[in-house]
């Protein structure tokens, strides 16, 4: 079994369950996960997680992203984006300089109702199910933060803004209600995905260029199983996901309880820094092969295991 981190490059019409389903096809290996959907018609950065990674899809999930989005001025729909029906159309009054102080209002905290064209969940149903059987249902606001909103260009009634938000934001909801903010209306009309933490869109790579390198692979070697090396060019180490974080390593003659999962003493470990009490760390075998994140434990004098990949286990 193949484990990282692929930073794919999601296509319009692709959901992102297709691009896991057609990632497995691809690689011949069934332990895959996304770490947040993206819409069918939105585009880009979607890291996908392979083996012993898919422990990180949550932690990939609760990071901070970026977008470039269109907003469209006047219209207004039942998904919030251009490809759903409309349901109000009017003419756009406001002046360019009344549209960016309304935008920069939205930066910083913001309260946001999730749309119903949604995969969040009321009472165990998904609310874009409830929407497509003709439902509404009320939905509590959630905080979200717009860390920054960078006006690209206006040209009337089209909006091109990049976006640097917190978890759990929608955009085509900020697009609904800074249209609702203008008094016009608005809906979003693309939206391109630029970065979740350090996975950028310059780096992503399309499933059909992922299927060549595999296919001319297999091309050479039919019966050869897939490896980390023949994925190289586009497969992620897991612990590339966690290199703001200190690193140690654990002495050869203590390596047991390491593999057992046990808290680690620090005399046990090479490379510890006291400072190192104050934040998790990664923590690597003698051979440097990734077994996990640790944080420490003040009332044991040690560091117990956060989160364990043991990759490669030991034989």
């Amino acid at each position: 079994m193949i484990s990282g981190i692929i930073n794919v490059y999601k296509e319009k019409g692709f959901t992102s369950h297709d691009v896991v389903a057609k990632l497995r096809g691809i690689l011949k290996q069934k332990k895959i996960g996304h770490t947040g959907t993206l819409d069918p018609d939105a585009e880009g950065v979607l890291p996908v997680c392979l083996g012993k990674a898919t422990k990180v899809c949550d932690l990939l999930t609760d990071k901070d992203k970026e977008y470039e989005a269109v907003l469209l001025l006047g219209k207004v729909t039942d998904t919030q984006d251009i490809s759903g029906k409309a349901l109000k159309e009017s003419l756009v009054s406001c002046k360019e300089e009344e549209v960016r102080e309304i935008i920069a209002g939205f930066v910083g905290n913001y309260s946001q109702i999730p749309p119903m064209y949604s995969a969040l969940k009321v009472d165990g149903r998904k609310l874009c199910d409830l929407a497509r059987a003709g439902k509404e249902v009320e939905r509590a606001p959630r905080e979200v933060q717009i860390f920054s909103i960078e006006i690209i260009e206006i040209d009337l009634p089209r909006i091109r803004m990049r976006v640097h938000c917190s978890k759990g934001t929608y955009i085509r909801t900020l697009c609904h209600d800074i249209g609702e903010a203008a008094g016009c209306g608005g809906c979003m009309e693309s939206l391109l995905r630029t970065r979740v933490a350090d996975f950028r869109l310059q780096d992503a790579r399309k499933l059909s260029e992922i299927e060549k390198q595999v296919q001319d692979v297999r091309a050479k070697e039919p019966q050869k199983e897939l490896s980390k090396e023949d994925l190289t060019g586009f497969l992620q180490d897991t612990d590339s996901v966690f290199r703001q974080y200190p690193c140690v390593s654990v002495k050869e003659e203590f390596i047991k309880p390491l593999y057992n999962g046990n808290p680690l003493k620090t005399h046990w470990l090479s490379e510890w820094q006291n400072e190192y009490q104050a934040d998790l760390v990664r923590v690597y075998d003698s051979n440097q092969a990734f077994a996990g994140i640790y944080c420490w434990e003040g009332t044991r004098g040690c560091i117990r295991p956060v989160k364990v990949f043991m990759e490669p286990a030991p034989k």
